[in-house]
């Protein structure tokens, strides 16, 4: 019985970064540094929590559980199904694969094209060879090791690390005052519910189905085995996260100090390079953010195209995958401006659920003769994330829901959470053969 080990594990766990680090995870840590300044770490180390964390719990909890669906289905099958379509269209075709596209075309474009060029035929181009070479690698889902784990991941790491080892050599400074009151007041809430727009911890749920494909063609084929090796290519990619979120927080808190105006964390690290590097700074950029962004691009349409097959399988994995090449490709063209004010609020619904069902796979072992404490928990949350997530949008509902306790601060969830998990283990236990 082959175990995954050695160079595949590293690989596999390659494969796994490659598909989590993409637009959000270079734009968010650095814009966090910038703005957080002398206060970078206690933000970063509430980013660490909800971006590194929660995706490597999220892995853990999906192998374990056999899947999202299985997950889903300890609080209900109708859950489940709506639950695990809402992730996989939130992370797909409906924000982050357009998202990689827009992003990556913001920085490879139009600082090399000038103001006068056509951006809407430019980007219009760029998104055409993007998602086409994205779904070409995405058709063969058994070869992302070979492609994403083996050249482009090295690559991508060691770009970011000759930007970082440049703020090294030539160091610009100290870091600066916070330059928000919620920065300065709660760097840690502020820097946790910053993490929510790398979208990892969602990522992390839809991932599994790859990365099983992946651990499948190096030759594991025992289920347990798959199991344990997608556990720990999970640590694996949590550690580089990790360590490469805290280099691009530094690299933002000294370009924030220099370059306050930055209004977004691909502006930061563009003042940065080019201060360091010239033009040829922002050709390394570029490419940092092309290589990162197209990575979790493959991952993306490769995850949604293998579940949504299993879901309808009617449709070829093939034409799935085409079908969410082409929708993002459209949804792309609207611009990454509106991209992200769209997935603020649907993060903000979506991810407390994530954050309740991962932790209570924690304690499964406890919990499992206690349905009720899945459905019961996993219900307070959800009506309350999406009553808050709404509530920008209607005033009198906002002031409202901020008599909960910690609402202000973005975590108004939590205590209705607690007491739907109280009231859920209050319920009379289940009968019969734990689940």
């Amino acid at each position: 019985m082959k175990r995954l080990q050695g160079k595949d594990l590293l690989l596999v766990g390659l494969t796994l970064f490659s598909m989590f680090f993409g637009a959000g995870n270079l734009i968010f840590p650095p814009f966090l540094g910038a703005q957080a300044g002398v206060h970078t770490w206690l933000a970063m180390l509430g980013m660490a929590v909800s971006a590194v964390g929660l995706p490597v719990l999220g892995v853990v909890a999906v192998a374990r559980s056999g899947g999202l669906d299985e997950l889903g289905n300890r609080v209900h099958p109708l859950f489940s199904k709506v639950f695990t379509v809402a992730c996989y269209l939130a992370i797909g075709p409906c924000l982050a694969i357009p998202r990689t596209a827009s992003t990556s075309f913001e920085m490879a474009v139009p600082p090399f094209v000038g103001g006068e060029a056509p951006l809407g035929l430019f980007q219009l181009c760029y998104t055409l060879v993007f998602f086409g070479l994205a779904l070409m690698l995405a058709l063969r889902p058994e070869k992302l090791t070979d492609r994403l784990g083996k050249i482009l991941c090295p690559v991508l790491i060691a770009l970011i690390v000759v930007a970082f080892v440049g703020c090294l050599i030539h160091p610009m400074g100290g870091y600066g005052e916070p330059q928000t009151a919620r920065l300065a007041e709660s760097p840690v809430i502020s820097g946790f519910l910053d993490g929510y727009q790398t979208m990892d911890a969602i990522a992390a749920l839809v991932f599994g189905i790859t990365i099983a494909i992946a651990i499948r063609a190096r030759g594991v084929s025992d289920e347990r085995e798959i199991v344990s090796g997608t556990v720990r290519a999970g640590w694996i990619a949590g550690a580089l996260l990790l360590i490469i979120y805290a280099m691009l927080a530094h690299m933002g808190a000294l370009s924030g100090s220099r370059f306050p105006g930055a209004t977004n964390g691909a502006g930061v690290l563009t003042d940065l390079v080019f201060e360091l590097f010239g033009p040829v700074g922002l050709m390394l950029i570029a490419a940092i953010f092309v290589i990162a962004c197209f990575n979790v691009c493959v991952g993306l349409i490769t995850s949604c195209g293998e579940y949504f097959y299993k879901l309808w399988p009617r449709l070829p994995y093939k034409g799935w995958a085409a079908i969410f090449a082409g929708v993002s490709l459209v949804i792309a063209n609207a611009g990454l401006d509106q991209i992200l004010k769209i997935s603020v609020p649907v993060l903000n619904a979506i991810y407390p659920v994530a954050i309740v069902l991962m932790a209570l796979s924690c304690f499964h072992k406890w919990i499992a003769d206690r349905p009720g404490v899945y459905s019961v928990g996993v219900l307070f949350t959800t009506v309350v994330s999406v009553l808050l997530a709404a509530a920008d949008y209607l005033p009198g509902l906002k002031e409202i829901l901020f008599y909960l306790p910690l609402a202000r601060e973005g975590l108004g969830w939590l205590l209705p959470t607690a007491v739907g998990i109280l009231a859920g283990l209050a319920l009379p236990k289940k009968k019969g053969e734990a689940c």
